[in-house]
């Protein structure tokens, strides 16, 4: 059923996905979103284009994952459970395949507890530290215990050859992070084999978001 609740917050879970197609953050059918209601999550369905799916095509499951109405839930949907499980105090989770965090992503190297560095302050402030998650083929449930245990200390996580996934406050919250991390990751490929000089340690641990 269909309460004012959960009628507004279809209205922005359709109004963020319109956003983040718009910005270019998504392509085709990727990248997924959802929105805690009490013990529900509305969750984009699965095959869905965020630029065009529409209020009524949303997927409601438990906070446990289970199906409760609605097309199919997006089959990274597990990952949305994990995160925020991990994370009480947040409300929404946001995916997305975005190119330059995807590119970092495919790249060798990478420190997996922080794949970028803190080039500005803003990427401090809103992101920290960014673990990278081993590769799991899409879909695959070995990728939650994984994305819930790094997501109990950093609100944003990059997938291996994949892209990020944030976990915010609110949808607002959640698609600032994802923007941030997406211009860092551009500014890092653009600077890619060039000296570079990131905030130090302590510049960046005195902006880091609370955990």
């Amino acid at each position: 059923m269909i309460t004012p609740e959960t009628g507004l917050a279809r209205q922005q879970v359709v109004a963020a996905a319109r956003y983040i197609h718009r910005r270019g953050l998504t392509h085709g059918r990727t990248g997924n979103l959802s929105i805690r209601l009490g013990e529900r999550i509305l969750i984009t369905p699965t095959g869905a284009s965020l630029g065009s799916v529409q209020a009524d095509q949303l997927s409601v499951i438990r906070v446990d994952g289970e199906h409760l109405g609605g097309p199919p839930a997006s089959k990274e949907a597990f990952l949305h459970v994990a995160m925020l499980r991990a994370r009480p105090s947040a409300t929404a989770v946001v995916h997305t395949h975005s190119s330059y965090s995807a590119a970092v992503s495919c790249l060798a190297g990478l420190d997996p507890d922080n794949a970028l560095p803190p080039l500005t302050a803003y990427f401090a402030m809103r992101v920290g530290q960014l673990p990278l998650l081993a590769y799991h083929a899409p879909g695959d449930l070995a990728l939650g215990p994984l994305a819930e245990d790094a997501a109990q200390r950093h609100p944003a996580l990059l997938l291996r050859n994949h892209g990020p996934i944030v976990a915010g406050q609110d949808l607002d919250s959640a698609l600032d992070v994802v923007e941030e991390l997406e211009e860092t990751a551009k500014l890092f490929l653009l600077l890619h084999g060039r000296p570079v000089q990131p905030l130090t340690t302590e510049q960046a641990d005195a902006l880091a978001p609370t955990r």
